[in-house]
């Protein structure tokens, strides 16, 4: 398994330094911002990554989703869950320059990589050259991937791909939105909401949801925060507001982004 701790000790250490300059999301995990601080945490599983398991396992992601096939202005359709394994493999896919897709179900054109939970394998008939990676139990299939097992023996090494503000970094409803304007949207809810080192970010509605993606999972891990997991009752009828900050419903109106 990759490398992560008691949820309960997800407080300690210290949080890096905002990163505002970020031109990619790949510059918000740059090997210099691995820091003893809590990145995510994940209420349900009582899990939790420091920044420095947090960057060290996205590059980990990356790789594996490269040996997979994925190049850049690829598709992966990543479970939309509330567990690690989804937040991870789309901070590794961004550093490919691929395209991030949240999705609840499979269907739709086959994407590159699919990574869904060992329970949905079934779901998945890819075509050849193109892979399915689970996590949690084993695959039973040996021609899917078992992410838990390829992640923890990867090396973490810098993705050796060049990836620009232009390029796409996910992709929700009809609309594929850029790096650039997913950081600048996100430095804006830093900025309207007040996100600083250390602050606990919760999301509160599905990763399909693209102010849920910005707001709960970019602008956390830009500020030095800590993205929250909510378990499955958290978000469950909440009025709309996408995160919560330090406890406090923020609605995050600055964002600009839907999907329609």
């Amino acid at each position: 398994m990759p490398p992560a701790r008691d949820a309960d000790a997800g407080h300690d250490g210290d949080a890096p330094a905002p990163c505002p300059d970020a031109a990619t999301l790949g510059d918000a995990v740059a090997r210099e911002r691995r820091a003893s601080g809590p990145a995510l945490r994940a209420r349900a599983s009582g899990r939790a990554y420091s920044y420095h398991d947090f960057i060290t396992t996205s590059y980990k992601a990356g790789n594996v989703l490269r040996h997979l096939g994925v190049r850049p202005g690829d598709d992966a359709h990543v479970a939309s869950e509330h567990v690690p394994e989804p937040v991870l493999s789309f901070y590794g896919a961004a550093q490919l320059g691929a395209v991030t897709r949240f999705r609840t179900e499979a269907g739709g054109p086959p994407p590159r990589v699919a990574v869904a939970p060992a329970a949905r394998a079934d779901e998945f008939d890819l075509p050849p050259g193109h892979n399915l990676a689970v996590y949690g139990d084993p695959p039973a299939d040996p021609s899917v991937t078992h992410w838990e097992t390829e992640v923890w023996s990867e090396n973490p090494a810098v993705h050796p791909v060049a990836v620009d503000a232009s390029d796409p970094l996910f992709a929700a409803g009809d609309r594929t939105y850029a790096h650039g304007e997913v950081l600048a949207a996100a430095t804006a809810v830093i900025d309207g909401v007040g996100i600083d080192p250390g602050t606990e970010v919760l999301l509160r509605g599905p990763l399909t949801d693209p102010a849920i993606v910005v707001a709960g999972l970019v602008a956390p891990i830009l500020a030095g925060a800590t993205v929250v997991l909510p378990d499955s009752t958290e978000w469950a009828g909440s009025d709309g507001h996408p995160i919560e900050v330090d406890g406090e419903a923020c609605g995050a109106s600055v964002l600009d982004l839907g999907t329609d």
